[in-house]
């Protein structure tokens, strides 16, 4: 049997997959399972180790069986995984405690203290960026303080897609991606003792994985993994990618300027330059290879928002999202004018405001229906896609702009990013983007294709472009306005809403640099409240 077949691993936050592609990019099988979240404590959204490594090996299986293969059809293995987060082995390799994940807010706390300080500040010439509340270095802060035996029985830091490489290989390593996200000089894209030092964090400098470049191998299957999986023993594995990363060379896009937004559990929005370009609206990590950036702006604000509400309407039905979607899909054909819709602010599990925020509903009326709230937030979400690309668009000239997830594949979801964005927008015929962009990095180790950029040119899959209407953007641009103008009302109330403390007369506070809609709305709310407008 020849071995032409690749398979790319993609844990993400709600589900662990495994694609088995075609040199040409088809899918010809997938394995697919759901790795729990263990969130017994407050603020606390962890992984264990053993489980996560269960289900991917179960998902290998699923899709060798899926595609009718066993393991000695598979040329190489490609992994990616959800990003930022921590996982962490002690010295004698084994897993410390759970696997920490993006959507833990155990150490926002301790990230307001640093962001109040002036600590993330000193991070930006250095890293590229300000570190996040569920960053890596963020987070060995926090049990350095918290949790200080643990702390001091580390051995390795890594992450979660070198959790899985390391049970496939046996090999503790990282690559440029992954260590961009909280280790890595800006400049020099290598380990950087400084950020360690201003963070405090010095202990840890033997602690960081080999860093590895993307498509380099990292490593073979073992003999036990191989019994786990079906995998054959000897396989080679890529080092791989961040999740962000992966999805966008799975759209496509490798050249600076390219942009890719991915409507997830996370808004994530990224474009490639070939320097590095610094700003408060995004962080500058590594890109995919070595003098390549990626300027990502993202938040937790996307189409996780819409599977809340269908667990709320839907509960216990495991189709409740797309049934959902359906629904919106056939109301947005229609003109956006026509119908008068609530504005959804889209921040149930965070924002892109330094300031806790909620999610909200503005201008609800006893006439709309379940369709139009669920509509407000497919907009709310794009509307918040929209937040990041104007500040990606400070970093240069955009090329393209590709979309994945999120319903993005249907033609009204995608219209919709279109007309919000006003900008052509490109849906590409593949379906498991990251996964496909972690399968290359395996093909390219393997020698299959000499880079990513040739991977990527030699893939069989088509593009359908949505360009934007005009009648349709002059709509949104007015709604977005005003999205953006309730969001600077709400910013002095976001955090005492749920303040038991005895109540004290609520001033908000001049929001600088807003929009003149917000700064009318400001004075309207100050003088309902009994105030004088500031």
């Amino acid at each position: 049997m020849r071995r032409n077949f690749i398979i790319g691993i993609d844990c993400g936050s709600t589900a662990t997959k495994a694609v088995i592609f075609s040199p040409e990019g088809e899918i010809v099988g997938t394995g697919r399972s759901r790795v729990a979240q263990h969130m017994d404590r407050p603020h606390h959204v962890e992984r264990d180790m053993g489980e996560v490594w269960q289900g991917v090996a179960a998902t290998i299986r699923m899709a060798l069986d899926d595609a009718g293969l066993n393991g000695q059809a598979i040329a190489a293995v490609g992994v990616t995984a959800h990003g930022d987060g921590l996982f962490l082995l002690d010295r004698m390799g084994n897993p410390l405690g759970r696997g920490i994940m993006s959507l833990d807010s155990r150490a926002t706390d301790l990230h307001d203290h640093w962001r109040q300080s002036g600590v993330l500040d000193q991070l930006v010439p250095l890293a590229g960026q300000r570190s996040y509340a569920y960053s890596a270095n963020t987070l060995l802060a926090w049990i350095r303080a918290h949790e200080p035996d643990r702390y001091h029985a580390i051995g390795s830091i890594l992450f979660a897609k070198d959790w899985i490489r390391l049970c496939l290989t046996g090999e503790v390593a990282t690559d440029i991606t992954e260590a961009s996200t909280a280790f890595t000089d800006l400049h020099t894209q290598q380990y950087s003792a400084a950020i360690l030092d201003i963070l405090g964090l010095e202990a840890m400098r033997d602690c960081l994985p080999p860093m590895l470049d993307s498509c380099a191998r990292a490593g073979t299957v073992t003999a036990s993994a191989a019994a786990a999986t079906g995998l054959l023993a000897g396989t080679p594995v890529s080092a791989g990618l961040h999740d962000v990363t992966a999805a966008a060379v799975g759209m496509g896009h490798t050249r600076p300027g390219d942009m890719s937004l991915t409507a997830g559990t996370f808004s994530i929005n990224e474009v490639f330059r070939d320097r590095p370009v610094t700003g408060e609206g995004w962080a500058c990590r590594a890109g995919y290879r070595r003098g390549l950036w990626n300027c990502m702006a993202i938040s937790p604000a996307s189409s996780s928002n819409l599977e809340w509400m269908a667990r709320l309407l839907l509960p216990g039905n495991g189709d409740a999202t797309t049934i959902l979607m359906r629904e919106v899909e056939e109301r947005l054909s229609a003109a956006r004018h026509a119908r008068t819709v609530p504005l959804f602010h889209p921040f149930l599990f965070g924002s892109p405001y330094a300031a806790p925020a909620s999610a909200s509903f503005f201008g609800v009326q006893s006439w709309h229906d379940r369709t139009d709230l669920l509509q407000a937030m497919v907009e709310g979400m794009v509307f918040n896609h929209r937040m990041h690309v104007s500040a990606l668009c400070q970093t240069g000239p955009v090329a393209r702009v590709g979309i994945s997830g999120g319903g993005s594949g249907q033609p009204a979801i995608a219209q919709l990013f279109a007309d919000v964005l006003d900008r052509p927008v490109d849906v590409s015929s593949v379906r498991e983007a990251g996964a496909l962009g972690a399968a290359l990095t395996g093909a390219v180790a393997v020698g299959m294709q000499p880079d990513l950029e040739h991977a990527v040119a030699g893939l069989d899959v088509s593009l359908r472009t949505y360009g934007p209407q005009p009648a349709q953007v002059a709509v949104y641009d007015g709604i977005y306005h005003r999205y953006v103008a309730l969001a600077q009302v709400m910013r002095p109330f976001w955090r005492a809403l749920y303040d038991m403390s005895p109540p004290a007369p609520l001033q908000p506070e001049p929001v600088s640099g807003a929009h003149p809609a917000a700064m009318h709305l400001h004075a309207h709310h100050a003088t309902a409240m009994g105030g004088i407008p500031s």
